[in-house]
């Protein structure tokens, strides 16, 4: 059995019926993005859930020890992928998932989010389960193990809907590759919003009220 990762909980009402559960970047932890719980309007309450990745070596960083959710070994992300840090992620988020069905919150009430590293393993867990989520928040990020998401998605997770944004002078993850992602996941019938920004590897205020659109329409009251 997995071992739930610390994280940090907080809903934005009473007895909430709906979970997000958001993954920082590279280096970050839970705390980068809680301040978006006080931001996002929404019309039910929300229980937010934001994760801290274990820390482990990073070669792209000289070895150097922070929380990340898998090893990268290049410049070219999309290279040398490090899928057995990939699926301990998804593992790991997966167990979070379970706890939240285990409190009551139904599969397509929960939703995934994540920024770059943490919008990649966001993306490969959506595609992985066994019945549809209520959506997948694709930050600054792409979709990781491309070759194998096409033998392993599910047959009922393609009706999870996905949300991609991506800044169009992005010189971590290049947009190129989120616009390559899109394409695909598209190619193997998700249905993908794509928006990109004026922005480098960073998240921008008309992109944090798109997402607070995007996922009313998904929150009922």
């Amino acid at each position: 059995m997995t071992a739930i990762l610390p994280n940090i909980s907080r809903d934005s009402g009473k007895n909430p019926q709906y979970s997000i559960i958001w993954m920082h970047g590279l280096g970050a932890d839970g705390q980068d993005f809680v301040s978006m719980a006080d931001e996002l309007q929404l019309p039910a309450a929300v229980r937010y859930i934001f994760p801290h990745a274990p820390e482990r070596p990073v070669t792209i960083n000289g070895g150097y020890v922070m929380r990340a959710w898998y090893d990268i070994a290049s410049d070219r992300i999309e290279a040398k992928q490090d899928a057995a840090g990939i699926r301990d992620s998804q593992k790991s988020i997966e167990a979070l998932i379970a706890q939240e069905i285990a409190r009551g919150i139904a599969p397509d009430h929960i939703f995934l989010a994540g920024f770059s590293q943490g919008g990649a393993i966001a993306l490969h867990t959506a595609l992985r389960q066994s019945e549809p989520l209520g959506g997948v928040l694709v930050l600054s990020a792409y979709l990781p193990l491309a070759g194998a998401a096409s033998l392993e998605a599910t047959a009922t997770s393609r009706k999870t809907p996905v949300f991609m944004a991506h800044g169009r002078n992005d010189n971590v993850v290049p947009l190129a590759l989120g616009m390559a992602s899109n394409m695909q996941l598209q190619a193997m019938g998700y249905a993908v919003v794509w928006l990109d920004y004026a922005m480098q590897h960073s998240l921008v205020e008309k992109e944090l009220r798109d997402i607070e659109a995007w996922l009313t329409k998904r929150i009922e009251n």
